[in-house]
């Protein structure tokens, strides 16, 4: 990686050789433009000759990019190039990244890709007469070039081809990189209501030091090796000129190594594995600048000054000492090392609480998996219990509770909390469905784990995105034990006990996602989507022991639509799927679950399926099913580590001709092989219950 590497947007120039080659071409490259500064405006222009050009990319006024034939300008008949037949993209073109750009170009037929998709198409054959007039023709190009664009804008790995089918290939094959700010990584950061970070300055006996990591990635988020050194430098906000060093004071922005402060200019951090960490202080206050907020720009001068090699911080406002209250703002700390869940980089990190009570069939209801509640704020914590219990699943003492998508009621009051240095503070965790546990800090265990409590309380009161963060990065270092400890005391401080399962099944989760993916990969960051599935198949087969059925083309087709996987696979991509199919291919695993998924006659659950196919299928030429029919399957809307990933859902048709959907909590049949017990087949456990008599079948569209 180098300055020579990439280049400005006017000093493009691509030259043809060939004349069949203008006729067949495909032209790649990436493109970073910064915002324009006059709409429309092209990007490149084609040169029939020395003496004449015409557009062959354009910008519009509504951010699209136009793709023009070749076509001979000096002897058109044209008065606007719009007229001219022409592929337009169907989304806006980002600024300030990089996109993949490729155009192919044949006299029938015009492509245009964005990172290696197709977003405008266009078939020449026709238009190409009616807007020209039968005497002109396209002719053979000299060159394309951005000598006149007025556009900001520069360009990586530009290539010309003189066949098709090379878009995708060089989308994936050299890929450029851009420097970023992982906010994750921010220590003793406070963040107004207003998104100002505010940092406590001033002099050297008051001010204080603050973390902060920039990543260099390229653009699949794959960390740079190559060596690096990133500067920190402190601007004003609204114009980034540099704040000056006050006369006979330290400056503006000091670093610390050692426990000895250096101007932060003349000590620059090195990019180690795709990332530089800094421990920064502010000596400069806003008060004695009018008041003015700064930024941190941090960029990487011995590579040139390009912007993708340049980031700002979120505006700062550096005080002389903290506010009395935090009760408007949010302190930014991080953990000790993020981990990716499958190529182990360094990410963010930090999720919630759910139900203490194992129940059968509980709330299926769409809505956040928690709400993150601060400390020293009382709050009462909701918890729903539906108007109906199930009897005794196996007449033993576990009763199961029946809770619906319309009704919540449950209350559940938290007892004794941890007590900080002034005292006992309360704190409350919303979470979906949770029941009473008071949880005394007496019933702590005396001897210490290695995952601090303070880890327990981001995950306590983070929400879903956070704590699969966390789960990601302890997984990676934790053993099981510690993990299953872990999960004990989240549900002690939190009073729920429903995510314990997603916890103790983080390491497996992870570790076979990660073989996965290297075997089906090949050390490639992207693959073909017909290929993960059969790779996805073998390992299905495998989560479930081999001894249920395998998985069909409508499956393949929902966990498509559950990942967003397009017919190029990213790692990202795959991560969404696995987080989703992980959890359910568990449950099916599960003897008591695999006896009905490997049913054929009658057949229980016929596969993945969406909320909407299952009420569809309830209904027959626009009317419902008789009351009691009901269908059962996996919520496509839970993904691990949300409490409620893997269960199954059971859609009826109510006795008041409406249909409803219940999960079904399997937290017992966890719980109960641990504990060796067995458990009555679920098949009779749902018999049982009188909203339940018949089972439906599902009915697909063609």
């Amino acid at each position: 990686m180098g300055a020579q590497d990439y280049s400005f947007l006017r000093d493009l120039q691509v030259e043809f050789k060939d004349y069949e080659v203008t006729n067949k071409f495909s032209l790649c490259f990436w493109l970073y433009l910064n915002e324009p500064s006059t709409l429309p405006s092209t990007i490149l222009y084609q040169h029939p000759d020395v003496t004449s050009h015409a557009p062959f990319l354009l910008l519009d006024e509504r951010k699209k990019i136009l793709l023009f034939p070749s076509l001979i300008s000096s002897h058109s008949n044209i008065t606007s190039w719009r007229e001219v037949a022409h592929a337009i993209s169907e989304c806006e073109f980002p600024t300030k990244k990089w996109v993949h750009v490729g155009c192919e170009v044949t006299q029938d037929l015009l492509h245009l890709y964005f990172d290696g998709k197709i977003v405008g198409e266009k078939c020449l054959t026709s238009s190409l007469s009616n807007d020209m007039g039968s005497d002109n023709s396209r002719i053979s190009l000299t060159c394309i070039s951005g000598k006149d664009s007025q556009l900001d804008g520069y360009v990586h790995s530009s290539e010309l081809f003189p066949i098709l089918s090379t878009i995708e290939n060089h989308y994936v094959k050299d890929p450029p990189v851009q420097l970023s700010i992982d906010s994750s990584s921010a220590y003793e950061i406070e963040e107004d209501s207003d998104g100002v970070w505010s940092i406590v300055g001033g002099k050297a006996s008051c001010r204080r030091n603050f973390d902060i990591d920039v990543t260099l990635m390229d653009n699949f988020s794959r960390p740079m090796t190559e060596e690096a050194e990133v500067v920190a430098s402190l601007v004003y906000s609204d114009d980034n000129t540099p704040v000056e060093k006050p006369v006979d004071a330290d400056a503006a922005l000091l670093t610390s190594y050692d426990g000895i402060e250096y101007a932060s200019s003349d000590r620059p951090s090195k990019v180690i594995s795709g990332r530089a960490s800094f421990k920064l202080k502010i000596s400069q206050l806003s008060s004695k600048c009018d008041n003015r907020l700064f930024r941190i720009r941090f960029d990487i001068p011995k590579l040139g000054k390009y912007p993708f090699l340049e980031v700002f911080s979120r505006p700062i406002r550096c005080i002389s000492r903290n506010r009395g209250t935090r009760a408007t703002s949010l302190m930014l700390r991080k953990s000790s090392l993020g981990i990716h869940l499958l190529n182990g980089s360094q990410s963010p990190v930090l999720d919630d609480g759910s139900s203490d009570r194992p129940c059968i069939v509980r709330e299926a209801k769409q809505s956040p998996s928690s709400k993150r509640v601060k400390l020293g704020q009382e709050k009462l914590c909701a918890n729903f219990k539906d108007d109906f219990v199930l009897k005794q699943a196996n007449g033993g003492s576990r009763s199961h509770s029946w809770t619906s998508e319309d009704n919540h009621a449950h209350q559940n009051s938290l007892g004794a909390r941890p007590v900080s240095h002034g005292g006992a503070e309360n704190f409350s965790s919303d979470s979906e469905n949770s029941e009473t546990t008071n949880s005394p800090i007496d019933d702590l265990p005396s001897n210490r784990d290695p995952i601090s409590d303070m880890v327990v309380f981001k995950y306590c009161l983070a929400d879903l995105n956070e704590r699969r963060l966390l789960l990601k990065e302890m997984a990676m270092t934790a053993k099981e034990e510690e993990l299953a400890t872990f999960a004990e005391r989240v549900t002690l401080f939190s009073g729920c006990s429903h995510h314990r399962h997603q916890i103790s099944i983080s390491k497996k989760l992870i570790e076979e996602g990660i073989k996965c993916w290297n075997l089906i990969s090949n050390d490639n960051h992207h693959v073909l989507w017909e290929n993960l599935v059969s790779g996805l198949q073998e390992h299905f087969l495998k989560m479930t022991f081999g001894r249920i059925r395998s998985l069909t083309h409508q499956d393949f087709n929902l966990l498509r639509r559950v990942s967003g996987c397009q017919d190029l696979v990213s790692q990202d991509n795959f991560e969404k799927l696995w987080c989703w199919l992980y959890p359910v291919a568990f449950t099916l695993s599960q003897q008591c679950i695999s006896s009905l998924w490997g049913s054929t006659s009658p057949m229980w659950i016929e596969g993945f399926i969406t909320k909407e196919e299952a009420e569809s299928s309830l209904k027959r030429l626009g009317a419902l099913q008789e009351p009691g029919t009901y269908i059962l399957r996996f919520p496509t809307s839970r993904s691990w580590p949300h409490p409620d990933s893997g269960n199954l859902v059971v859609t009826y048709v109510g006795s008041d001709y409406t249909i409803h959907h219940r999960l079904m909590s399997l937290e017992f049949i966890y719980s109960s092989g641990v504990k060796g017990t067995t458990i009555r087949p679920i098949q009779d456990m749902l018999l049982e219950q009188p909203e339940l008599r018949r089972l439906g079948r599902i009915v697909r569209s063609l």
